[in-house]
């Protein structure tokens, strides 16, 4: 397959099938689609919603006024129901599974960030299921607007998948209403997503879930601009994992947008105040600016400020001048210590180490040396 890494969402209204319970006969089906696909060389990720559902279910379908603590309870009951349900689901195929509760504060602050992406690749390296749900039972606005979406394709952007399935309770994205229009069609590929597209997106329609495909769309331009693809497509489709990751017509296929790393740069570049700086010396700037490559330990002479690892700061040459801007993967106090040092020393030197990278080449604007 094409495919190297991929996510995988699912809705509440795909877990429980419409009905008021999650229906573990269409579960297994999906996990023994996901297990193929692993088998198959393809490293997966399972974003999954269905907690409060499945603490509902739990709870025998408690009358709880519809409150946001009411929320919160079903969501910290269902949510260990939820992971036991995939455990013993993926147990049958000989996988194993870890699971990743995060709120869209993890995502936004970069050192929670770094730490979510390097356990999420740690899983992934280690041939284990990632599992990630909101966490529902601390979140407010999540619960709210239903992010699972969004946050699937943060998910991706996080692990660098090449492939995001968003899957529904419906076919995909229609050009009109199909419950209201019997001619509404299936819209089978995208390339662009413009207002007119938006004003396509209906609301929820299980009453179960919290998103619609207004939410997927939203998840789906995150993505692609990312250079992920994204399909929207039937949790209920036969083989429909399988099918997608075959590249068959399924469902809603959007494209993904070229020079997806020069997009992600300038996210970093319009992101927060950078919060130091560090000197490189003549070889790193050769090596960052010429050659693409991550800035490590070894060429820096000096640094200045007070960051936090995963904080923005900027890269300068020894002339003083400013070639680059990224996330630093060690704080102020810990580039100090390794600064010159070869990247084999840092975990002796620190007592423990991210990697040899102090910016990652993927988390960094090269500004170069005319900007």
């Amino acid at each position: 397959m094409s495919y190297r890494r991929v996510v995988i969402k699912l809705g509440t209204s795909v877990l429980t099938s419409g009905s008021q319970q999650l229906d573990k006969a269409h579960m297994v089906e999906l996990a023994r689609q996901m297990a193929a696909l692993m088998k198959a060389g393809v490293e997966v990720v399972l974003c999954t919603s269905g907690a409060i559902a499945a603490g509902r279910e739990h709870l025998n379908f408690p009358s709880y006024p519809d409150t946001m603590p009411n929320k919160q309870l079903l969501a910290a009951v269902g949510q260990s129901q939820l992971i036991l349900a995939w455990s013993q689901l993926f147990s049958i195929y000989g996988l194993h599974v870890g699971q990743l509760l995060l709120t869209r504060a993890d995502l936004q602050d970069r050192e929670r960030y770094l730490n979510a992406r390097d356990t999420l690749n740690a899983l992934l390296d280690n041939n284990i299921i990632p599992i990630i749900n909101e966490n529902d039972a601390v979140a407010t606005t999540e619960i709210k607007v239903g992010d699972n979406d969004n946050l699937s394709a943060r998910a991706a952007l996080l692990c660098d998948a090449d492939l995001l399935i968003l899957l529904t309770d419906q076919q995909g994205l229609f050009d009109a209403d199909p419950r209201s229009n019997a001619d509404a069609k299936l819209i089978k590929q995208v390339v662009n997503i413009d207002d007119s597209l938006r004003k396509l997106a209906g609301g929820a329609i299980s009453g179960l879930g919290t998103g619609g495909m207004a939410t997927k769309l939203q998840a789906a331009d995150i993505a692609r601009r990312a250079g992920i693809e994204v399909v929207i497509a039937s949790g209920h489709h036969n083989d429909v994992i399988a099918e997608i990751a075959a590249k068959e017509q399924v469902g809603t296929h959007f494209s993904a947008i070229e020079n997806p790393l020069e997009s992600r740069k300038q996210w970093i570049l319009a992101g927060p105040t950078t919060q130091g700086q560090i000197t490189i010396d003549d070889g790193a700037v050769n090596a960052v600016v010429n050659q693409g490559r991550s800035l490590l330990s070894k060429g820096l002479t000096k640094v200045e400020g007070h960051f936090a690892r995963g904080e923005t700061i900027l890269v300068l040459n020894q002339q003083g001048k400013t070639i680059a801007k990224g996330m630093a993967r060690y704080s102020a106090n810990a580039m100090t210590q390794i600064a010159a040092q070869h990247s084999n020393q840092i975990e002796n030197l620190l007592g423990y180490s991210y990697g040899g990278a102090v910016i990652h080449r993927n988390d960094m604007v090269v500004l170069g040396l005319n900007s």
